[in-house]
């Protein structure tokens, strides 16, 4: 094998693989312009012809409800559950990496346990708690939590990074007289921004892409979000309508991949320097 090969080999097999792995999204957005005889009928990736009523019936929203409003919902669920869990998990994480207090090492022990309960086992006392507060068919069970340190993931996540940092800030700092609370967010909570960062994406990216949780607590489709508004097109949509159904896709997905390359550089290095490398 000579130099030029071991050169571009590599790049070539990278280049087929990131084919492989975008097909599906050329397939969904090529399908979203299909007329509705050729989407379940046609074998071929490209429509006859582009239709492009699709995305207007799909910008019509469910019951009344626009793709603008249903779009302002899931920012806001998405947009509260990051605030929440880059604040209450830092903070957590915070106190089990740097504050020594009674039975912490148990207690660590115990939250990094509930990474192995299943979404669903937490899930009914939680609905019963928020039930009997009268807060269900409203934002608030899908944000309140975030506020908690109830993603034990990101704990351990930001726990891992800020037991890297040196302690001889924090010691500086004390002896100028910053108590934990200002040590916290003067000293910690700024060089853990790419900890605090890869926490903000992925809560992010799994708050937006979630339907489980969304169904269980919402009803009025006001309230609906964009996974939900997908899932009541199907339902409310004959098989004669699959194209909207693939534009409503489309538009739900394209929020997801546009912020992602923004914060992509973001993620790398949040993931290189903590507890996710190697």
């Amino acid at each position: 094998m000579n130099i030029a090969t071991k050169r571009w080999l590599p790049h070539t097999i990278s280049a087929v693989a990131l084919l492989v792995l975008l097909y599906p999204l050329v397939w969904l957005l090529a399908t979203s312009l299909k007329p509705a005889d050729e989407v379940m009928t046609s074998l071929d990736l490209w429509p006859s012809h582009l239709e492009w009523s699709n995305y207007t019936t799909a910008l019509d929203g469910v019951s009344g409800v626009t793709v603008t409003h249903l779009l302002g919902n899931t920012l806001l669920i998405a947009g509260g559950a990051v605030l929440g869990n880059v604040l209450s998990c830092s903070l957590a994480a915070y106190a089990f990496a740097r504050l020594r207090f009674r039975m912490s090492k148990v207690m660590f022990a115990f939250m990094v346990a509930t990474l192995m309960l299943p979404h669903h086992v937490v899930l009914i006392p939680q609905y019963i708690i928020f039930n009997r507060l009268g807060l269900v068919d409203s934002f608030w069970p899908l944000i309140l939590p975030k506020f908690l340190a109830t993603e034990a993931f990101f704990v351990f996540l930001i726990v891992q990074f800020m037991r890297g940092l040196p302690r001889e800030l924090e010691e500086s700092a004390r002896i100028d007289g910053c108590g934990p609370f200002r040590t916290y967010w003067s000293i910690t909570l700024p060089l853990a921004r790419p900890a605090l960062i890869t926490t903000a994406i992925f809560t992010f990216i799994w708050t937006w892409n979630d339907f489980f949780t969304q169904m269980i607590y919402l009803f009025a489709p006001e309230k609906y979000t964009i996974t939900l508004a997908l899932s009541s097109f199907v339902d409310q949509a004959s098989t004669s309508a699959y194209g909207p159904m693939f534009a409503m896709s489309v538009i739900s997905v394209l929020p997801i991949v546009l912020f992602f390359f923004v914060f992509q550089r973001y993620l790398v290095q949040g993931m290189a320097t903590s507890g996710l490398k190697g």
